[in-house]
């Protein structure tokens, strides 16, 4: 089977875009050299049909800046996240990527839809994608049987005493005031019949790429790991993270890549019409033969004052580089610099 090159960008949000070819111009030619490419959309092509507050939920834009996604390439996308939101958004987003003819996954009319892969053949192979959020609203967002909304992946938080001195910078929990030890873990109900999905999947494909909208800040959660091994081990070739917009760590977990985090790719405007400041974004890239990963790496991207997305020279963020390998190395991951790119490696004890 022949080798492919895989990219995977993390959030696009093309809210108050009005120039469909700013965005991507400084990087299409990147993007349009790779066989796949699939990221997570942070919008809805939408116009209300009345004006809203930026405090409403939803990102909202117009379906007239979805050529930006031509203009990079995109052959999938996914749109389970917090900000597809509302059953009149949803289904004119929806609508408008089947006019662009982009498939994507993560949200639909109903539960069906909305947890149906997205499976694509170039060059004789075929690609399956699958999307989850574990960042949603609790009011009326999940698709349920007959509901639009997106596929959720249903996690769970405690907080306990630390009792067993697990964290040495924790004080004892003998004294008022210890803040609590926060645990995450995903429902097993509805890791179960993610697990069975990806399974069923992996027959049909030959590349499996399970998208994760999850996390807070620059933490790696507890439920994260979980739901990145547990569909490794259920078939998944490929795992990309979105939705905190940070770079968060990478692993590789039996030979398969895990970016944590991709953080934002093009993303503007945000919650409360704020504007998004200097962020430090990925650029992933997968090399393959057949399903066998031979190279998993990535380069920084950034925005300049245009909102023009643009890589990054690897050589000024070294700073970013330690940092990441610091946060990557309880994973037993490392990352070697190739040039301008940043490539995963297993980490060897004593190293």
């Amino acid at each position: 089977m022949s080798s492919t090159l895989m990219m995977l960008t993390g959030d696009i949000n093309l809210m108050n875009v009005t120039d469909a070819t700013i965005p991507f111009r400084q990087i299409a030619s990147t993007l349009n050299s790779a066989d796949v490419l699939f990221g997570n959309l942070e919008c809805c092509f939408y116009q209300p049909p009345a004006a809203i507050s930026v405090m409403d939920e939803g990102f909202y834009a117009s379906p007239a800046a979805g050529q930006a996604l031509k203009i990079a390439g995109y052959a999938a996308i996914g749109n389970a996240n917090n900000v597809n939101y509302g059953t009149e958004a949803i289904s004119a987003s929806l609508q408008a990527l089947k006019t662009l003819d982009i498939p994507s996954t993560g949200a639909g009319l109903n539960r069906s839809e909305a947890r149906a892969p997205v499976i694509l053949t170039h060059n004789g192979v075929r690609y399956g994608f699958i999307q989850r959020t574990s960042v949603y609203w609790p009011t009326n967002h999940e698709a349920l049987e007959h509901s639009p909304g997106v596929a959720a992946l249903r996690g769970i938080t405690a907080y306990q005493l630390p009792l067993h001195k697990t964290r040495p910078e924790i004080p004892p929990a003998n004294r008022p005031g210890v803040p609590p030890v926060i645990v995450t873990w995903t429902d097993p109900k509805y890791l179960a019949e993610y697990v069975q999905e990806i399974s069923d999947l992996r027959k049909q494909v030959d590349v499996l790429v399970a998208s994760q909208h999850w996390g807070l800040h620059e933490e790696v959660l507890e439920y994260m790991t979980e739901i990145s091994h547990a569909v490794i081990d259920a078939g998944a070739d490929i795992v990309i993270g979105h939705g905190p917009h940070y770079s968060l760590p990478v692993e590789l977990y039996k030979g398969k890549p895990i970016f944590y985090g991709l953080g934002s790719f093009s993303f503007h405007t945000g919650h409360g019409g704020r504007a998004h400041g200097d962020w430090l974004g990925m650029l992933a890239r997968v090399e393959l033969k057949g399903n066998t990963v031979e190279r998993a790496s990535f380069e920084f991207v950034r925005h300049n004052a245009l909102n023009e997305t643009i890589i990054c020279d690897t050589a000024k963020e070294m700073a970013a580089i330690e940092t990441l390998r610091q946060r990557s190395a309880p994973f037993a991951t490392t990352i070697a610099i190739d040039g301008n790119h940043g490539i995963l490696q297993v980490a060897v004890p004593g190293k």
